[in-house]
């Protein structure tokens, strides 16, 4: 799989999310024309919680469009609330998914260069997005949590433009495999130590797969996945 298309582009700003109006940029609303991506992520995105989110390992996140039939057929109550802009993607993604996009690819699209960074670990906010009080977890066991960019060489990218495979550094680690490692096989020695020792790991990943490999021991999911009460 070498190319992928961009049908929708998205920002949003920071509003009030859920009943207690946790500050949230998830809602991202479709953009017409160009946008710049730089180092931080697309012009005119915000994020609600500048520790958790955002940052240039997290500037850019997409989702593959693939995944919204599976998640209305599995929760038809909230079957309105599956369409592009769902997960708060910045790019809503035709033609790859987290079985096809491996670590460390970089992509061309529009005139921006990106580079994948890490799959996404769901929190707490996607139970308040679709009123689903474990969407996070689902999403998590899942496999279909969507993908992060970093901005290698900031550019102009536009809804429509199809993303193009520049390099392929990592073909053995597939998202999806990355996926299983984390939350299934979460303490196969061999591959916890064969990805931190992957060029390009984001910090906090490897300060995980340390712990992991010095404690033999998993990490607590529950601040990250439950809904603060």
């Amino acid at each position: 799989m070498s190319a992928f298309r961009i049908p929708s582009l998205r920002v949003g700003r920071v509003r009030p999310l859920g009943p207690q109006g946790v500050p949230s940029a998830i809602d991202k609303a479709g953009v017409q024309g160009p946008v710049h991506a730089g180092t931080l992520g697309l012009e005119g995105d915000e994020q609600g919680d500048r520790r958790h989110h955002g940052g240039p390992d997290k500037a850019i996140h997409a989702y593959a469009s693939a995944h919204y039939p599976a998640w209305a057929a599995e929760l038809p109550e909230a079957a309105r609330h599956f369409r592009p802009g769902a997960f708060g993607e910045n790019l809503v993604v035709d033609g790859a998914t987290e079985a096809t996009i491996c670590l460390g690819d970089r992509w061309r699209i529009g005139t921006a260069s990106l580079e994948v960074s890490q799959s996404r670990q769901p929190c707490w906010k996607l139970n308040l997005r679709f009123e689903q009080p474990d969407m996070a977890l689902r999403v998590q066991a899942s496999g279909r949590t969507g993908w992060y960019f970093r901005v290698l060489e900031p550019g102009v990218i536009t809804a429509g433009d199809t993303a193009r495979l520049i390099h392929r550094p990592h073909p053995d680690w597939p998202l999806a495999r990355i996926l299983l490692l984390l939350y299934q096989d979460t303490l196969d020695r061999d591959a916890l130590a064969g990805l931190a020792a992957l060029p390009g790991i984001p910090a906090s990943w490897q300060r995980l797969l340390r712990r992991r490999l010095e404690n033999a021991a998993v990490e607590d999911w529950n601040a990250r996945l439950q809904t603060p009460r």
